[in-house]
């Protein structure tokens, strides 16, 4: 045999009978890697390691939660497999916010909607990321409280318990002069 031959051969021999002497029953296994749902994962191994290495990523729109990189040695992981965790996008709240405030937040994490004063919450005030990179349950709105008594205005003073914003309120204050001026000339 020749000389290259016999060491290629030597070293598959050395080679078989340490991971004999390593695994004797040859149940050491480290080639089925752990799957994860909404990733993938690639062997880092090198050749003639006794140690496996995979590496983990996420799809688009996951993120990794865990360790990215395991290793098994004598059918044991180093840790268990990564999680890849939908990412849910911050929800536009007009007139309130997050209590969490955030561009994008992972699945299972719970949020509430807190509203402007002289708003509240529609439905639900606490939501969750779910793992459909929705919200659940839906993104409740925020909308103006009508106070008891603010039905109909009757004198000036109440229009700023009952109109959102200060725009509102003169405008209806100009109604309201008007319609005073409008009395006064009726009994004129």
């Amino acid at each position: 045999m020749p000389l290259k031959v016999q060491s290629t051969v030597s070293a598959l021999c050395l080679f078989g009978v340490l991971t004999l002497l390593l695994c004797p029953s040859g149940q050491c296994d480290c080639r089925i890697f752990p799957s994860i749902a909404h990733g993938s994962h690639q062997d880092m191994s090198s050749f003639l390691s006794f140690t496996t290495v995979v590496h983990y990523e996420c799809d688009e729109g996951y993120v990794l939660v865990g360790e990215p990189q395991i290793t098994c040695r004598n059918s044991q992981w180093s840790s268990p497999a990564p999680q890849c965790k939908a990412l849910c996008l911050k929800p536009e709240i007009e007139n309130g916010k997050l209590s969490v405030d955030k561009n994008q937040y992972v699945e299972s994490e719970n949020v509430t909607i807190r509203c402007n004063s002289g708003y509240v919450v529609v439905s639900s005030q606490n939501i969750t990321c779910s793992e459909n990179k929705t919200w659940y349950p839906e993104v409740s709105k925020c909308e103006w409280e009508v106070h008891n008594g603010c039905e109909q205005v009757l004198t000036g003073s109440q229009l700023l318990q009952c109109l959102p914003n200060p725009e509102d309120v003169k405008m209806a204050l100009e109604v309201y002069k008007l319609s005073l001026e409008i009395k006064q000339l009726k009994q004129e």
